[in-house]
């Protein structure tokens, strides 16, 4: 990669600009150029897409999202010690790279990108699930993005492909593939990064649907499934009475058995339940 653009190895980037990770910011620094590139290639064709990266830190993934052809991507970082090597691949790619210093969880990406967009990014840990919940609950669908691919500690991956009866399986399964096809695309060991977590990692890739599998109510689905997962250990018709009064009822009426726990109900039932809340309220 440092060939293709110029630019010095990573290692020597964090040396010239005294970066070291900060775990106050989540901040786990992938350094090897080929993986960066590889992860931007899971993420499809960039050639015709604006990108979102959050946290790009010393620019690996970015550098990796512009040598594979992305026509322009926008990159936010909350750590102003990473401004001046990003400043550098701007210059080497000259007007396909904006940089944004601020946190990513109180900027608007739309006044900043042209669609289609997709999102790529090693997302920090401490900020990654919240950010991915937000991407995947707003308020219509279609969202403002073609597709996300982002790395997460292992578990959190495992999670969001999780099947009924998995023990991962709970709302952030649901919440991903009820509006998305969403798949595990790549591992990464610990010693990957620097410094090297105590978790393995994977990269996920999610590619919106144009409408959710099963017609709901987003609201009363995800209120459903909150509940449901709250206390996951009881049967659905105590964890669930205070979504309904009558709510054997509502369960059976959905297929559901009232005595079932909330990780062996499928999508498809979780949403015809939330369809049957919703015509009785």
């Amino acid at each position: 990669m440092a060939a293709l653009d110029g630019l010095p190895t990573l290692r020597e980037v964090l040396r010239t600009h005294d970066l070291v990770a900060k775990k106050s910011l989540g901040q786990n620094f992938l350094l090897d150029l080929n993986l960066t590139a590889k992860i931007a290639r899971a993420a499809g064709d960039l050639s015709s897409a604006d990108v979102l990266e959050i946290g790009p830190g010393p620019g690996g993934l970015t550098r990796g999202l512009l040598a594979e052809g992305a026509r322009r991507v926008l990159a936010i970082e909350k750590d102003s010690r990473c401004l001046p090597a990003l400043a550098e691949i701007a210059a080497a790619y000259p007007g396909r790279l904006e940089v944004i210093h601020g946190d990513a969880l109180a900027i608007d990406p739309l006044a900043h990108l042209t669609p289609p967009i997709k999102v790529a990014a090693n997302l920090p840990y401490n900020v990654g699930t919240e950010l991915l919940v937000r991407w995947l609950t707003p308020p219509s669908w279609p969202p403002f993005w073609e597709s996300l691919t982002l790395m997460f500690q292992r578990e959190v991956a495992e999670r969001i492909v999780a099947q009924p009866g998995d023990k991962h399986y709970g709302r952030l399964a649901i919440l991903a593939q009820w509006r998305t096809q969403a798949r595990i695309v790549m591992g990464l060991p610990p010693e990957a990064f620097t410094p090297a977590p105590k978790v393995h990692s994977a990269v996920v890739h999610l590619r919106a649907l144009p409408e959710p599998l099963f017609p709901a109510d987003p609201a009363t689905l995800s209120r459903v499934v909150a509940a449901g997962f709250n206390q996951r250990r009881k049967m659905l018709r105590a964890s669930l009475k205070s979504v309904a009064p009558d709510i054997e009822a509502k369960l059976e009426e959905a297929g559901i058995k009232p005595t079932e726990r909330a990780e062996q109900v499928t999508i498809e039932q979780f949403c015809r339940l939330a369809r049957i809340v919703k015509a009785a309220s």
